[in-house]
């Protein structure tokens, strides 16, 4: 009821109250009411709501005024009044109507008579000749103005005024953000009245507040009042809807969760004053896709926006993704007067691991062939609920049962999620035809606590095995057996067969020689057996460490035909077939006994007891070899060699020496030595010219000397006759080669007479021809030692076609040469400066 009725009485949809006003709505809020509603001495609590909030609003003491000041039109305005019984929540509607009163002239003073005045401050007043400040206060309240005002525009506000403007003209102006500063122009002054006006309409959420500073000054510009300060407020309206930061939010929730379980959070914001209802959210869910297993799954905060589930049987095997319609609303969520907007909530369900995998079969099947391994056998398929490719989908298989040698495993197909059954150790046909395997499958993860499943599913794998052509195998291989050297040829030395693993086959094996370095062996290609077809000798070079290997070749006749290798090595049993023969072949001993002797020693290419150790001893003819040496045995391997006699001439002797092993029975043999016998020096040493090839110069240093001396002869003595250095350009055959041209460290292929004669007949051919061919021979000679030794180019003497080194001269000098250039040559040049630069020497 309106407070100027006597009684307290509820209205109802049909009351209406009038309200004269004049041709504005008086704006200013509570300074001026229209009308105020009573709730009966307070003896309800009731809530009252304006139809036309951006208007008109109702405090809660039942005060109803206009937020702004407009014009009316010449019609009613016509607006309603809510009421709200807090408690029995009784309802009750009021119509109100403004309605235009003649304008009167008193009206119009009247109303300008009713704007505000501020007043400039006097802020000091004299006392007993001193300035003191006045004693009175004088705060300016803030002046409250609606955002989006309709107008019209200019808009009065206040009239700033000093009191001195009774004896001063003065002018009045504003300063500040919205004066003279940006945004310029938002609020105007009347330089004479001081009247204060806003141009145009506000934004609180561009501006909330204006601070300005008003002025006097009188006509010269000169200040005659302080500045004062003026606050403009910009009141709020409800003229911005909710905004959510993101038109679709994203969330998850676990399958199988329980009821309260957070998901979410959405967040909308209201550019109005949050400290207003303008700016107050308040959150509701309008929709929820699917709608199953119900239509309100979740539920949200309606005033942090938290989303939370509300029921119980999420499963995403069922439903995977729920799309809910947030909506905001402001004024608190009033849905009459307040403003909403909406967005979108996508909440996924994720998995869990509530779901076992299961085998598509109760029993798989698989063939393999023997003897493969790495190949599949067969593909286990199962089948998971659960999100695929993750750990609650993917399977781990294993074996329990049917594989104790573990000849399979199973690896899991990172796509198929299927199970590959592997061979992973060689299956033999012959030894199990199949196998039946037992196997399970069940997640990476643990299944989920509460599911009701087994954790794992099992089957069986049937794995046939096929039987294919194996190669045939020796066995023992290798084969190992004794025997003594010299076994003649024809004898039967063992068989050696192979066996074939195909036993279910009806196969032929066939043997064959695959590798007899020495070419002693035969097989029969039938039984296997062996034969020899030469004599074994231990001391062959095929023979390493006492044992001969050959290699045999057995093939079946299977399709595909297959075959296998096997060893046969025969320890070879030493046997006294090697008659020792004396070491060094060939040595140098002086002309005199003392100092003289040759130690020697034996070569048996047998072995112990075969060998060592020796007797030595010299035979009885001719009988020059016991007159003129004597042979002494130091121990079981060496002896040593002297001269009987007191001088022998210088030259070149083959010494026979009769060396015996110790085999059973003994083998003896006569072994030459070869004994250079030299003019020697106190010290021992040989001094023969001949010397000079042994003494340590290598074949390309002798040829050096030799190109040296020719290159001499010819520069000094260029009509010399090089035909004395010419050498016959053939050589005879080993056979028949006299021991003048064979090389000392040569092999001796039979006794030979102690100086034989050179045939005379001459050859025509060039030194250096002789020389590159010695060269050769040297170099290839496999019997050569790997060291310089004394070699023989051609012997000097008797029969000889060239004439002696020692008497070479110039045919046509016919005098003593000087050389004793050779002095400059270097060490290596010495032996010849002293044997042809040394003087009468």
């Amino acid at each position: 009821s309106a407070s100027k009725e006597s009684s307290c009485k509820a209205g109802d949809t049909g009351d209406t109250g009038s309200i004269p006003v004049s041709g504005r709505a008086p704006g200013g809020g509570h300074s001026n009411p229209l009308m105020k509603f009573s709730n009966c001495n307070g003896k309800r609590k009731v809530q009252y709501e304006s139809s036309e909030p951006a208007d008109f609003k109702v405090d809660e003491d039942g005060m109803v005024y206009a937020v702004r000041s407009f014009p009316l039109s010449s019609e009613h305005s016509k607006f309603l009044i809510f009421a709200q019984d807090k408690e029995t929540q009784e309802k009750w509607q009021v119509a109100v109507k403004l309605s235009l009163k003649p304008a009167l002239p008193e009206d119009s003073v009247k109303e300008s008579r009713e704007i505000e005045e501020i007043v400039f401050p006097r802020q000091l007043a004299k006392h007993n000749g001193y300035l003191q400040r006045q004693k009175r206060d004088w705060v300016i309240p803030p002046i409250n103005l609606p955002e989006n005002s309709r107008g019209p525009f200019p808009q009065e506000l206040v009239r700033i005024r000093s009191d001195r403007d009774k004896n001063l003209s003065l002018r009045y102006s504003v300063t500040g953000p919205g004066a003279d500063q940006p945004p310029t122009g938002i609020f105007i002054i009347n330089p004479i009245s001081g009247q204060l006006s806003v141009t145009k309409p506000l934004d609180r959420e561009l501006i909330a507040r204006f601070h300005l500073r008003a002025h006097a000054v009188d006509i010269n510009g000169n200040q005659v009042e302080n500045p004062i300060d003026i606050v403009i407020n910009v009141i709020d309206m409800n003229d911005n809807r909710p905004e959510f930061l993101h038109q679709v939010w994203n969330g998850t929730v676990p399958e199988g969760s329980k009821p309260g379980t957070y998901v979410m959070t959405v967040t909308a914001i209201d550019a109005d004053d949050p400290n207003a209802l303008n700016g107050m959210l308040r959150y509701r869910i309008l929709s929820q896709a699917p709608s199953t297993p119900s239509p309100n799954m979740f539920t949200i905060n309606n005033e942090t926006g938290d989303i939370i589930t509300v029921a119980a049987g999420l499963d995403r095997e069922k439903v995977q993704q729920y799309t809910l319609i947030i909506q905001a609303t402001d004024m608190e969520g009033n849905p009459t007067y307040g403003l909403s907007n909406t967005a979108t909530a996508v909440i996924t369900v994720t998995d869990v691991n509530d779901n076992p995998p299961e085998f598509t079969a109760m029993t798989f099947y698989g063939e393999v062939p023997e003897n493969r391994v790495d190949v599949i056998v067969a593909n286990l398929t199962v089948t998971d609920k659960d999100q695929p490719h993750t750990p609650a989908w993917n399977a781990v298989y294993r074996i329990s049962g049917g594989d104790p040698a573990g000849r399979f495993a199973i690896q899991t197909d990172p796509n198929s999620n299927d199970g590959l059954v592997t061979v992973v150790k060689p299956i033999d046909f012959e030894t199990n035809r199949m196998y039946v395997l037992t196997v399970a499958a069940e997640n990476q993860v643990p299944l989920a606590k509460g599911i009701q499943h087994p954790p794992q599913s099992t089957a069986t794998v049937s794995v046939t095995v096929i039987d294919v052509n194996e190669n045939p195998y020796f066995a023992p291989n290798p084969k190992i057996i004794r025997q003594e050297e010299g076994l003649h040829a024809g004898t039967m030395l063992t068989t050696f067969t192979a066996q074939d693993p195909d036993r279910y086959m009806q196969q032929n094996i066939r043997y064959t020689k695959l590798s007899d370095p020495a070419n002693w062996l035969k097989i029969d290609s039938v039984n296997g057996q062996i034969t020899t077809i030469a004599v074994l000798d231990r001391e062959s070079p095929n023979v390493k460490n006492n044992i001969y290997n050959a290699t045999f070749l057995a093939s079946d006749n299977g399709i595909p035909p297959m075959s296998g290798t096997g060893t046969l090595q025969i320890y070879l049993l030493d046997i006294n077939d090697n008659a020792p023969q004396v070491l060094p072949q060939e040595a140098e001993i002086c002309e005199t006994p003392d100092p003289n002797s040759i130690n020697i020693t034996a070569l048996d290419y047998d072995i112990d007891p075969n060998a060592g150790p020796f007797a030595f001893d010299l035979p009885l003819s001719p009988v020059t070899i016991k007159r003129n040496w004597t042979i002494t045995r130091l121990n079981g391997d060496f002896a040593q060699l002297n001269l009987k006699i007191k001088f022998l001439e210088a030259g070149i002797y083959e010494v026979p020496i009769i060396i015996t092993d110790s085999g059973n029975p003994p083998k003896s043999n006569i072994s030459i030595l070869r004994v250079k016998v030299c003019q020697c020096d106190s010290n021992g040493d040989c001094t023969d010219v001949d010397r000079i090839v042994g003494a340590g110069l290598g074949t390309g240093a002798i040829i050096a000397i030799l190109l040296c001396i020719i290159i001499l002869l010819s520069e000094y003595f260029p009509d010399y006759d090089l035909s004395q250095l010419q050498q016959p350009d053939t050589v005879e055959p080993d056979a028949i080669k006299p021991v003048g041209i064979r090389r000392l460290d040569e092999r001796p292929i039979h006794a030979e007479p102690q100086y034989p004669v050179r045939s005379a007949a001459p050859h025509p051919g060039d030194i250096g021809d002789f020389i590159n061919e010695g060269l050769k021979a040297a170099d290839n000679d496999p019997t050569a030692p790997p060291y310089d030794s004394l070699l023989v180019f051609d012997y000097e003497g008797s029969g000889s076609t060239a004439g002696s080194l020692s008497s070479l001269n110039s045919s046509s000098s016919g005098g003593e040469q000087d050389y004793d250039y050779l002095n400059d040559w270097g060490p290596r040049f010495k032996k010849l400066a002293d044997m042809y630069g040394g003087g009468d020497d």
